[in-house]
């Protein structure tokens, strides 16, 4: 966001400085163009007072010397005609000069030589010229202007002069230069201060956002600190830092709760159960010994239940450090510890392609704790000779096989060729005290994969359920790799 403010902040600021800077150019240009007009405007005026004049040879002679004089000093091209556009006297030489002499004899000019020709008809009318092209860095390199000989009815000719505009069209790029130069400045001090605004401005809101983040992550504690920006994002804060202070409170009590009342009913149900199992002996063969163990059953349930939910709240409370584990260390002891258990079950439990060396930065034990789950479960539902697989292996982060040394994901995969589960009761499976409804009677709280889940979750990765190809089920944790 603080890009795209940015980004508005310079185009509105780019085009400020061009609406400044172009038309300040373009009038500099006119009026260095109106300078030269003119200055080469009165010396066309004294030639035509000499033109004007002119009687005898000597008279001639004077003009032609002036005239040049003038195109010798200024490279320019001048051409004195009569009323008829006789040429009367001409000097200089070049191109200034071709255009000066076909301005006064062409009377169909060509391209380039149109606003000439129209000077000279103008002022054979007599009506000087008062108007040249707007001198700029590219052009035009040659200028004509023309001024009668004579007033009124009494116009006897005319003086035309070409001149060059090399120095006039220097003097435009200097300013030119300069006014790109001061319009670049300016935009450059504006973009530090726009810069700094939007860092200003923008503070607060990343410092809020990635409050937003750690919170949503699970982080109770997580405040906004930044005490910078507007007055109304500063008050945001604290209407926020209120908010996540509320809501911590709130959720800490309901762990607290579950937590306490978990704990507290633990005793009176041992009691009950110990009581339970106590009078077993004195009840008679018969329909009341198949209810005293019905009893028994769902008492130990219920403590089962218990102890989940006492799990559960520790886990949700999240006052453990995260740490460094080796994942594939605690793989392979949870294989080898449930070896045993799904060997009485009648079910194969395999460990295939451990890598080694997979460490990531989880909750104490993450991964052997949720491992443990993982088994559990697939030991309660997976039919007698069926398989379970235990894969681990790092992956590159997009979920794509990467090299052993990249920095990405430790994935740690169990599998089933079991019956499975249908697809859509995948996302209920990792839901407290829920079960597929084809496995209600299965002993079991139904909060183990739930339990599992939230370990991964406050360890910085998830947990994954689906199916397994050609049938069964397939539980994938994720853990944030180190290094």
């Amino acid at each position: 966001m603080r890009r795209r403010l940015l980004a508005v902040l310079m185009v509105l600021m780019g085009a400020a400085a061009l609406l400044l800077c172009i038309p300040l150019a373009d009038a500099y240009a006119r009026g260095r163009t109106e300078h030269l007009l003119l200055q080469r405007r009165s010396e066309a005026v004294r030639f035509a007072d000499l033109a004007d004049r002119m009687r005898s040879a000597a008279d001639r002679a004077e003009l032609s010397a002036e005239i040049g004089r003038y195109a010798q000093l200024y490279g320019a091209g001048v051409v004195v005609v009569d009323s008829s556009g006789a040429t009367v006297a001409r000097a200089g030489t070049g191109p200034a000069a071709e255009a000066a002499t076909d301005a006064a004899t062409d009377d169909s000019p060509r391209v380039g030589t149109s606003d000439g020709a129209d000077a000279r008809r103008r002022a054979l009318t007599g009506r000087s010229t008062d108007r040249l092209p707007t001198l700029r860095p590219w052009g035009p390199r040659t200028v004509v202007l023309a001024e009668p000989v004579g007033r009124d009815e009494r116009v006897s000719g005319a003086v035309l002069m070409a001149v060059p505009t090399e120095a006039a069209r220097r003097d435009v790029t200097v300013r030119w230069s300069l006014i790109a130069a001061g319009a670049f400045a300016a935009f450059a001090a504006a973009a530090l201060v726009a810069a700094g605004i939007t860092r200003w401005l923008m503070r607060p809101v990343l410092d809020l956002d990635r409050a937003v983040e750690r919170l949503t992550a699970g982080s109770l504690h997580a405040r906004a600190v930044s005490d910078t920006g507007p007055p109304e994002l500063r008050h945001l804060r604290e209407h926020f830092n209120t908010m996540a202070e509320a809501m911590a409170d709130s959720i800490g009590r309901q762990r607290d709760f579950v937590a306490d009342a978990s704990h507290q009913l633990r005793n009176p149900l041992a009691t009950l159960v110990l009581q339970l199992e106590n009078v077993e002996p004195h009840i008679a063969p018969g329909p009341g010994l198949a209810e005293h163990g019905r009893a028994l059953d769902e008492a130990e349930r219920l403590e089962e239940l218990l102890d989940g939910l006492l799990e559960l709240a520790r886990v949700e409370s999240g006052t453990a450090e995260l740490s460094e584990e080796d994942v594939s260390r605690a793989v392979r002891e949870r294989v080898a510890a449930w070896t045993p258990v799904f060997r009485a079950a009648g079910v194969d439990l395999v460990a295939a392609d451990l890598a080694e060396g997979l460490r990531a930065r989880t909750l104490p034990d993450a991964a052997g704790r949720v491992l443990d789950a993982l088994l559990d479960n697939a030991v309660k539902f997976v039919p007698c000779g069926s398989r379970v697989e235990v894969r681990a292996g790092r992956e590159a982060d997009g979920s794509t096989a990467g090299p052993a040394g990249s920095v990405g994901s430790v994935v740690v995969r169990v599998t089933d060729d079991g019956p499975g589960v249908p697809e859509e009761h995948l996302p209920l499976l990792l839901r407290r005290f829920a079960r597929s409804p084809e496995h209600q009677n299965v002993p079991g709280s139904g909060l183990g994969l739930a339990i599992a889940d939230e370990i991964a979750r406050i360890s910085g990765g998830r947990l994954d359920v689906g199916g397994h190809e050609p049938h069964g089920l397939m539980v994938e944790l994720r853990l944030p790799a180190c290094g």
